[in-house]
């Protein structure tokens, strides 16, 4: 059953890739040209040469960009699979659809926007070469933070229930891990590597765009998934009812 669903969060996550980079071919491509044509001005204005190009812009806007959306599109619905697959039975006597959306819902929030509130996506062109592997590194000791606390948010949530109310015990949950994460990022190092002249209206475009492929990556692969994974769920329960009755004797 698990490899069952694994294919479908794939399949799924394949569809969420397709549109993604249709989004970010059409919307997101033209910021980043705008980006690089700013750095350039740049360069030439302090009379430094443009570095060489390893791989050329046409190739990083067009198979570059689908084969790295599709490659991590795919990686990501399998893994939300994966997720789903030990949360069904354990959250609750929610739907496969429903149970999908709330973990869709949960991964943008925790992998995404949380990250990203502290050390919000840049363009190309700015931030310095040399503090790359730094800026990475804190990114993803943000995501792993967030997601470390969305857990132990839904353990406390799980012990309140009982005694104060499921909507006591969420409310409870939410405001622990908004306190908790707000002062997490409170102490962590703060990264501000945006030029002086850098255009705000581009920089906002660009976060914006990037907002938008994650949304648009992780609603269709809670909601397309969801329906798999519930046509999938529901024909195996069918099924075993079948073979039941056939096995009562007459």
């Amino acid at each position: 059953m698990v490899g069952k669903l694994l294919v479908r969060g794939m399949l799924a996550g394949i569809a969420a890739g397709l549109l993604t980079f249709s989004f970010a071919k059409l919307v997101g491509e033209p910021q980043v040209d705008q980006a690089i044509s700013f750095e350039e001005k740049l360069d030439a204005a302090k009379g430094e040469a443009p570095d060489p190009e390893i791989v050329s812009r046409k190739t990083q806007a067009s198979y570059g960009l689908f084969t790295g959306v599709m490659v991590y599109s795919a990686s990501v619905g399998g893994l939300f699979a994966l997720v789903f697959a030990y949360a069904y039975g354990r959250a609750g006597r929610m739907s496969p659809r429903a149970l999908c959306a709330w973990l869709a819902l949960a991964a943008f929030v925790a992998i995404y926007i949380v990250p990203n509130i502290k050390y919000p996506a840049n363009p190309p062109s700015v931030g310095d070469p040399e503090t790359i592997g730094a800026r990475t590194g804190l990114f993803f000791v943000m995501i792993a933070i967030s997601i470390a606390m969305s857990v132990f948010s839904l353990k406390v949530r799980a012990a309140l229930v009982a005694r104060h109310g499921a909507w006591n015990a969420s409310i409870a949950a939410l405001v622990l891990f908004v306190v908790v994460i707000g002062a997490i990022q409170l102490v962590m190092p703060t990264i501000n590597e945006v030029p002086a002249a850098f255009p705000a209206v581009l920089l906002w475009k660009f976060r914006t765009v990037s907002i938008g492929m994650q949304a648009i990556l992780w609603s269709t692969i809670g909601l397309l998934f969801g329906a798999l994974a519930e046509k999938l769920l529901g024909a195996n329960v069918h099924a075993g009812s079948a073979r039941g009755a056939r096995s009562r004797p007459a």
